[in-house]
């Protein structure tokens, strides 16, 4: 796990370059703190900072070259089957001189070419130049678990693995002037924007192909068509979940640096500690999971007594914080600072970042995708409402504004008939009459701001619960959930890996039908059942808490939090606030504001 950053530019010096990419990996070293690297050539300069996990030694440094140095390559991330891979180049007569990861990608380029891509199963975001071609590539894991941002214009490419490192650079990039209506509306920006103008995410699954003869670009996914679902037993469906999610558990163990589970006392991160320790069991290693928590002096949003039992179950190498009011003021400024872009979420993942780090740990396993796969959320259930919501005339979904409590004003969001409104309908923090009147702007630019944004089709044609997978996954997770988890793992020089993200697991979740993987009578119920003999039933036979933090008390004692929103003259804004104190605003709207006004520097 690393960090990565390039630039293509043919009106800019070897020297130029160097200076700038110094500029950018410096500004994300916290990412790498074990090593750094540079290539400048006539033609592009990569910059990398390394976090060892796999080959500790310095065999691991990049840039990586490859084939008499014709590849070069700047990689951030993880192949979990990275062995079975060489192995397969070592039969069609590949060499290799390292134990890494990278050199693999390498070497399956060098056999395949962008067919290579989707052989990768794992979290990745990289840059290959292919001297011989004249060509790189920018390439994306197909989960996008790994951010990579990109400006293409001008005849030049600028590229990395955090916003952060474009604002070092000597390149002049303007404010998106959309991003705060974003923030608002999502309580977070969704892909492909960002702050910056012009500076997008690559999307997942896909690469940027830069011919360098003439300074074109194009964006190709490289993934086949998903299968189709052809199981239809629910206990085939039991097993086959079963044998992959235990299969990518033990994948995502492979490290030669020290791992652990993220223990929050869910069926998510339960499951994986259990599995987790099941094979190390089963391997004869003799060594204890490393697993950590961390629970809070409010007694309702205190997961501890399920972590006991998970790790009384699992005999792992527990470590637990407790986390108060001080410890939460003295680490909020931290906390804001190591956000790469605005998000009303994020916080709790520093904390459990940072503790990770105290225990010394370098890569940590979390439980983030099972609610998306398997129906952990209340919008499986609530999309059957919006498909008769749509029937009504667009002009009384409007009237939703006129209403007080938050879900019935979002009905407004429906009247935008896409995949935009389906989605703020179901997690929308303020409605446009709102927005319009925090930033001063009219209703109508709010709508057409947020009606233009390009986040995707929802394939209206799936079953409705396949519908709220697709939103959950490729909007909540990959906006927010992963994102965040992403930069504020990364700031404490920390990998976080995603097991239920694993493709095998993903693929096969896939081809199961949706009247089996979603059921009415409990969430999640096939991934319980597939695991019902090691999951114990305090467990999974209790009302789902999420890893929530008791941030509605905390923030309103936060001095540094109240003070940014108590300076903004708007009259909006303080009627917010005082709600805010009063009990009656959800402290992650508070949150949102605090990031547009000051609390988040662009």
């Amino acid at each position: 796990m690393c960090r990565i950053a390039g630039i293509i530019d043919k009106n800019r010096t070897e020297l130029e370059i160097q200076t700038d990419l110094s500029a950018m990996c410096n500004a994300m070293k916290h990412g790498g703190p074990d090593d750094e690297g540079y290539y400048v050539s006539e033609v592009l300069g990569l910059g990398h900072r390394r976090l060892s996990i796999i080959d500790l030694s310095k065999s691991g440094h990049q840039p990586m070259f490859y084939s008499n140095r014709n590849l070069v390559i700047s990689y951030n991330g993880e192949v979990f089957n990275y062995i079975e891979l060489k192995a397969e180049l070592i039969e069609l007569g590949l060499k290799f001189d390292t134990g890494t990861d990278t050199e693999v990608i390498l070497a399956a380029y060098q056999a395949f070419g962008t067919e290579s891509f989707a052989k990768l199963k794992g979290m990745f975001a990289f840059a290959l130049y292919d001297k011989e071609l004249k060509q790189t590539f920018l390439v994306r894991d197909p989960s996008g678990i790994k951010p990579l941002y990109y400006y293409a214009a001008y005849e030049k490419l600028v590229f990395a693995s955090e916003i952060k490192a474009f604002k070092q650079s000597t390149y002049l990039f303007e404010e998106n002037p959309n991003w705060k209506v974003c923030m608002l509306a999502f309580g977070h920006l969704p892909e492909p924007y960002t702050t910056l103008d012009e500076v997008n995410s690559l999307p997942k699954g896909c690469y940027l192909h830069w011919n360098h003869a003439d300074s074109t670009y194009q964006v190709r996914p490289y993934l086949p068509e998903p299968a189709t679902c052809n199981v239809n037993n629910e206990a085939s469906a039991r097993q086959k979940i079963k044998q992959t999610l235990t299969q990518a558990v033990k994948r995502h163990l492979i490290s030669d640096a020290p791992i652990g589970v993220f223990l929050s006392g869910g069926i998510d991160s339960s499951l994986i500690t259990l599995l987790a320790q099941q094979h190390l069991d089963a391997e004869m290693q003799q060594q204890k999971l490393n697993t950590l928590s961390i629970h809070f002096d409010v007694s309702n949003l205190s997961e501890k007594p399920y972590q006991d039992l998970v790790q009384a179950q699992a005999g792992t190498n527990h470590a637990e914080y407790l986390i108060t009011q001080e410890i939460f003021n003295t680490h909020f400024p931290s906390t804001m600072r190591a956000m790469d872009q605005p998000s009303t979420d994020g916080i709790n993942s520093w904390f459990i970042c940072h503790f990770a780090k105290q225990k010394g740990l370098k890569a940590v396993l979390s439980g983030i995708g099972a609610d998306e796969i398997f129906g952990g959320y209340p919008s499986f259930k609530r999309i059957y409402w919006v498909k008769k919501l749509y029937s009504i005339p667009n002009f009384i979904l409007k009237l939703g504004e006129q209403f007080k409590r938050p879900a019935l004003k979002r009905t407004y969001y429906l009247s935008y008939q896409n995949t935009v409104g389906e989605y703020l309908f179901f997690r929308g923090f303020f409605s446009p009459k709102e927005i319009s009147k925090i930033l001063d702007i009219s209703v109508n630019q709010v709508d057409e701001t947020l009606k233009a944004l390009k986040i995707g089709e929802l394939p209206t044609s799936l079953p409705p619960a396949v519908q709220a997978s697709w939103l959950e996954s490729n909007l909540y997770m990959q906006n927010q959930l992963l994102k965040d988890t992403d930069y504020m793992s990364m700031q404490h020089g920390l990998e976080v890996r995603v097991p239920f993200l694993d493709t095998d697991l993903l693929k096969q979740a896939g081809a199961i039908h949706h009247d089996i993987k979603y059921s009415d009578d409990r969430p999640k119920k096939l991934l319980i059942e597939s695991f019902r003999d090691i999951l114990p039933e305090k467990i999974w036979n209790r009302p789902k808490m999420g890893f929530s933090f008791p941030f509605q008390k905390w923030l309103a004692h936060n001095d540094q939090f109240l003070a940014i929103v108590n300076e903004v003259e708007n009259l909006a804004v303080k009627q917010h606030l005082r709600n805010f104190k009063k009990g009656n605003l959800h402290w992650s709207k508070a949150m949102a504001l605090y990031q547009v006004f000051n609390g988040f520097m662009v």
